[in-house]
């Protein structure tokens, strides 16, 4: 195939091996973009790619970049179920041990766009390990869509919206987390990196944890332990 230009956009770091891989496996120029402030229409202009793929990005992404390029966003749910924010979590926490990934075009309303291509990945593990996992499948995805061109097609099916869960709410409540395996969810479904891991309040300390195991009859984990500030107190 010609040599062709693609931009990745991604604030996470465990996505930005896929530039260098990208690179390799399709003979492209590949760009990686990481900051808000270079996810626009003039900077994307002058590299002028064939594709934007757009993975992990929390911000909304202007409207003169989706209209005048060819956008690609990946989303953790079979749309159109699960539009909307913090799908890992809302699909743990409605006792989902399989999702689907769904490339969709980016277009105004958030998640609705057509979609190229849907995989399914497991849910099992941290929220670290399924977001590496869900990077590798992705990868593959991109892959695919660069050669095969698919045409995007409209979802189908009763819309959902999830809403996007707050840093206040990774204190875990015991009136909803009351078996060992919920609490083990709670804590693994925060595992991971840009999320506030989960935690609970005793006295003056904030105790948080991570890296959970789940035994038969109990939880392994690792915790840190800090003292709560004022600041935080009063902004509670």
């Amino acid at each position: 195939m010609s040599s062709s230009c693609i931009v990745i956009a991604t604030n996470r770091k465990y996505n930005q091996f896929i530039a260098n891989s990208l690179a390799n496996e399709l003979s492209a120029r590949v760009i990686l973009i990481s900051e808000e402030a270079d996810l626009t229409y003039q900077n994307l202009s002058s590299i002028n790619p064939d594709w934007v793929f757009v993975l992990h990005w929390s911000r909304i992404i202007p409207e003169e970049v989706y209209t005048n390029f060819r956008v690609v966003i990946f989303h953790m749910t079979d749309l159109p179920f699960g539009r909307g924010g913090s799908p890992l979590q809302n699909l743990i926490l409605r006792g989902y041990e399989d999702t689907v990934i769904s490339a969709i075009q980016c277009v105004k309303e958030i998640d609705a766009g057509s979609v190229y291509l849907k995989e399914r990945l497991n849910l099992n593990g941290t929220a670290d390990e399924i977001l590496i996992r869900a990077s590798k499948i992705i990868k593959k995805m991109i892959v695919k869509i660069v050669q095969e061109n698919p045409t995007p097609f409209p979802q189908v099916g009763e819309v959902s919206v999830f809403k996007r869960r707050q840093p206040h709410q990774s204190k875990i409540d015991f009136h909803e987390v009351r078996t060992l395996e919920q609490f083990y969810d709670y804590i693994r479904m925060l595992d991971g990196e840009g999320y506030p891991n989960a935690f609970v309040e005793v006295g003056n300390f904030r105790i948080s944890f991570h890296s959970p195991h789940l035994r038969p009859s109990f939880i392994e984990s690792q915790v840190k332990i800090e003292l709560i500030h004022e600041s935080e107190e009063d902004s509670q």
